[in-house]
């Protein structure tokens, strides 16, 4: 953490001031570089009526000693990039896992509850191409659609987002902690603006909506009923500048008529999970490219016989960036840096469906 612990306990503890929201405490950040001056001698809130638990500040600064978990702020180098450009950044985040993923390219999936097997079969499939792909898929851990898109990202690559309306010292629903723990596992993460010990309140899934899309270059609706926090969702990415893809269904369907109103309002129509990987494809490059330039050096291997090793296993056709991971034994994370540089100097070319090796 780049925050002094001793910033860091008045941060939280203004995070846990009643009626504090994102907004008024990027407010007070801007305008406050001595957060102890906010709270008087007994350590009461002096920006509200409020009152705030120290003990439960220490709660969450004993939850970032355990490993793998991490506390965010905006000034940490680990806080997402693509997420602090959205107007209403949380100004904490609650990392369990692997925070770097953060900031690798994200494509969110989001839709009902209660979808249809078609519904299942189509996010598990879309999240488990995205995946193969690079992309890392960020949903909401929620039962159905969120749920099939973390396991579906977890049967490609393994790399997938949670993020959670509640603490991270539980799990909601408590039916996905095994999935959870599985995120964790393969190298995933679990993401909450909330602090340790905070309910799942209903308020809160619009505030985590948010953040699912501003994580993300792209939102995916696979099912939605009208008045689903999908459409929440999918509205929060327009309003963030971020693409909207929603497959379509039967007109007949409940669970197409959110997809289908969104289409209208000029959401991209999809068919297959490669119309997303080729719209998102150029983007996807942009964001790599800058963690590329700060991680390259520790990420990979320095010799040069590496990068030819990796050239070799690339056809003058089209090879699928799974394929390429396969074969070189690499990571996928290292493989998306590597095909990167090799781009950039010219040797390969980015196609629909992975990279075609160039004529020397």
């Amino acid at each position: 953490m780049n925050v002094p612990t001793k910033s860091l306990r008045f941060l939280l503890a203004l995070l846990r001031v009643p009626g504090m929201g994102p907004v008024k405490l990027s407010e007070i950040l801007e305008n406050c570089s001595d957060l102890s001056q906010l709270f008087d001698a007994t350590g009461h809130s002096r920006v509200t009526k409020g009152t705030v638990d120290w003990s439960l500040v220490e709660k969450d600064l004993t939850w970032a000693e355990q490993p793998n978990c991490h506390i965010l702020t905006k000034e940490n180098a680990l806080y997402p990039p693509l997420l602090k450009e959205i107007h209403n950044a949380p100004p904490v985040l609650f990392v369990r896992g692997n925070a770097k993923l953060l900031a690798r390219p994200q494509i969110a999936i989001v839709g009902t509850r209660h979808p249809t097997q078609l519904g299942t079969e189509n996010a598990r499939h879309f999240a488990e191409h995205f995946s193969k792909t690079g992309f890392t898929v960020t949903s909401g851990l929620a039962i159905g659609i969120d749920g099939a898109a973390h396991v579906g990202a977890l049967l490609g690559v393994g790399n997938t987002i949670a993020v959670l309306g509640n603490g991270l010292d539980s799990v909601y629903p408590a039916s996905h902690r095994a999935l959870a723990h599985e995120i964790v596992e393969n190298g995933g993460a679990l993401v909450s603006e909330f602090p340790i010990g905070v309910p799942p309140l209903a308020s809160h899934f619009p505030r985590r909506n948010r953040i699912i899309s501003g994580l993300s270059v792209g939102t995916l609706v696979v099912e939605a009923a009208l008045n689903s926090g999908s459409l929440i969702t999918a509205k929060l990415a327009l309003e963030q500048g971020r693409e909207v893809f929603a497959i379509p269904g039967s007109i007949h369907s409940p669970l197409a008529k959110g997809c289908h109103t969104l289409i209208r309002q000029g959401a991209k129509l999809v068919e297959t999970a490669e119309h997303v990987v080729e719209e998102l494809g150029a983007l996807m490059r942009y964001v790599i490219r800058g963690e590329a330039e700060r991680q390259v050096k520790e990420t990979l291997p320095a010799e040069q016989s590496h990068y030819e090793d990796l050239l070799a296993e690339i056809g003058y056709d089209c090879t699928p960036i799974e394929v390429v991971i396969q074969r070189s034994g690499l990571t996928a994370k290292a493989v998306s840096i590597m095909l990167l540089e090799l781009e950039l100097k010219g040797h390969v070319i980015a196609v629909p469906g992975g990279y075609a090796r160039l004529l020397a």
